[in-house]
């Protein structure tokens, strides 16, 4: 992982490690657009790859955090999909489909399959830096803009046994940039905000990691 900034070799040692998931950790194996498509074409409705593609950034920017205060169990799981099932059609209506909200079942469908790990991959540098950090006695945790999927992701892709934690914002109440995620990783960690330091990708890492008093190193992928 390349990251910024130069000036990070002058900090104090961290004791700990908060990490992004998603473009840090791990990514996709294929474009969204690809299974979005082939899922959608299952329920009868015929989209491009590429015109999802296209969309799916832009429907990301505009919705609100994932994020739901106070739930948890079934009301959890109920409100995560509910929150995906508007994003899928949004992109689907901007990808050229139809206006009219997709059929409940494809919802579910897709929010499952990319429950899969198979879908998933881990970046080719990142188990060896992360087996160094934790070998190194580093207390590592995710914080991340997803829901409760990660968690099993993370076990799929045999990374889970090197966080102490994993917050997610749909369970924290709150989304990057807001601090309130870090707080929670700081809190089990047992850890104060001067004694880590935060990885990510993203000016929403950089911003909430600075609402929590954290340093940040933001990772450039290609």
């Amino acid at each position: 992982m390349t990251a910024t900034p130069a000036a990070a070799p002058t900090w104090p040692r961290p004791r700990g490690l908060l990490l992004d998931a998603m473009g840090t950790l791990i990514g996709l194996r294929s474009p969204v657009g690809a299974t979005y498509a082939a899922v959608a074409a299952e329920h009868g409705i015929d989209v491009a790859p590429a015109a999802i593609d296209r969309a799916f950034p832009g429907v990301l920017r505009q919705a609100p955090p994932l994020a739901f205060p106070g739930l948890e169990g079934d009301r959890l799981l109920e409100a995560e999909r509910g929150w995906w099932g508007k994003r899928i059609d949004a992109v689907l209506a901007a990808a050229g489909g139809s206006d009219a909200p997709a059929p409940t079942a494809l919802h579910h469908a897709l929010f499952d399959r990319f429950a899969d790990p198979s879908l998933w991959r881990v970046y080719p540098d990142v188990p060896a830096v992360l087996r160094r950090w934790h070998g190194a006695g580093l207390r590592l945790a995710v914080v991340s803009n997803f829901d409760r999927r990660l968690q099993p992701l993370l076990e799929g892709l045999g990374l889970a046994y090197l966080f102490a934690t994993v917050v997610v914002s749909s369970s924290a109440g709150a989304a990057k940039p807001s601090p309130q995620p870090f707080r929670i990783a700081l809190e089990s960690l047992g850890l104060s905000a001067s004694q880590v330091w935060h990885v990510g990708d993203s000016p929403e890492d950089g911003a909430g990691a600075r609402a929590a008093g954290v340093r940040c190193l933001l990772v450039r992928r290609p």
